[in-house]
């Protein structure tokens, strides 16, 4: 079990993640800004299509009405849920492990690690506003893609790539590359840390725990 002192640490590993998601999820908004287009894809209109809704919802007055902020999170989740894979990027986030799992651990921790990167944004993506984002190009080989865009913010120019996976016809994201690092090869290597000095029960009590503690928050 970790010490206090570990767990201050490990507070302090979890914390690129919130970054990185929040900058995920601020794209989102941004696209609607967009200052430059490159020649569109598959991928890149089935982000074009995530952003415009999340948009809607954003810009929607009724929405922003203090009483039905709860419905509007609710709508913005739904929106990025469609979009990113969670149970890919939680099967590549835990890596081989993953292999040894039953159904129902499965299941579980795709439902915490999609809290905790919900968790990171949902309160930037309600109150960010910035100025566009570009989008560079696009990559695709057989079923992958990844979708090359810089997010413009003040004098800040933030590389971000969204890599996606082709499933029945629909580009899903499995991953998002912030300035060059992965946002699941960052969490492999915390949950990889975590796993070789404890277990997977004690993984899934930590993500346990910042479920019940953003949920009394």
């Amino acid at each position: 079990m970790e010490t206090q002192g570990s767990a201050t640490v490990q507070g302090r590993r979890w914390s690129w993640g919130g970054l990185a998601s929040g900058i995920v999820c601020l794209v989102l908004l941004l696209g609607g800004v967009a200052v430059q287009s490159a020649a569109a894809g598959g991928a890149t209109d089935a982000m074009r299509s995530t952003i415009d809704e999340t948009l809607k919802i954003i810009q929607d007055k009724d929405l922003k009405q203090p009483s039905r902020a709860e419905e509007r999170r609710r709508k913005l989740e739904q929106v990025v849920g469609d979009r990113f894979d969670y149970q890919e990027m939680s099967r590549r986030a835990l890596g081989a492990p993953w292999n040894t799992l039953s159904d129902k651990d499965k299941e579980e921790f795709v439902a915490l690690f999609r809290n905790l990167l919900i968790t990171s944004y949902a309160d930037k993506i309600e109150t960010y506003s910035g100025e566009g984002v570009q989008y560079l190009n696009e990559r695709t080989e057989k079923e992958y893609a990844e979708v090359r865009t810089k997010v413009l913010t003040g004098k800040v120019e933030i590389p971000l790539d969204y890599r996606m996976l082709n499933k029945g016809a629909d580009w899903r994201v499995y991953d998002v590359v912030v300035d060059g690092v992965s946002l699941v090869n960052n969490y492999r290597g915390q949950f990889s840390k975590i796993l070789r000095s404890s277990s997977f029960a004690d993984l899934m009590e930590q993500l346990r725990k910042k479920t019940v503690k953003h949920n009394a928050s």
